[in-house]
């Protein structure tokens, strides 16, 4: 997103880290989804895509997830970066301008 945009709706540089959360929930989401309605279909068929769908949102997840961890945005394995980064993404959120 240009710089300009950013700052005037008070994003500043966060924005692509809000964007890839979303996104890494959103995948998370659809495993969820699809091993759910994967375990409920008795169709060979059925199940053989449900699960070719969920091989790809896992891939996804991977794939989001290696890119939030090379940015600098995500640390599964270490839980105090992890809730610096929290704090600085609720501090972000919290001081927003009011519309």
């Amino acid at each position: 997103m240009n710089q300009f945009v950013q700052k005037m709706i008070g994003m500043g540089g966060i924005t692509d880290q809000v964007i890839a959360t979303d996104f890494l929930i959103a995948a998370k989401t659809g495993i969820k989804n699809y091993a759910l309605a994967l375990s409920e279909t008795y169709n060979p068929e059925v199940r053989e895509i449900l699960r070719a769908h969920l091989n790809k949102a896992i891939d996804t997840h991977q794939e989001i997830m290696d890119y939030m961890v090379s940015k600098g945005y995500y640390h599964p394995q270490n839980v105090q970066e992890q809730l610096k980064v929290d704090f600085q993404v609720t501090d972000t959120a919290l001081n927003l301008p009011q519309q």
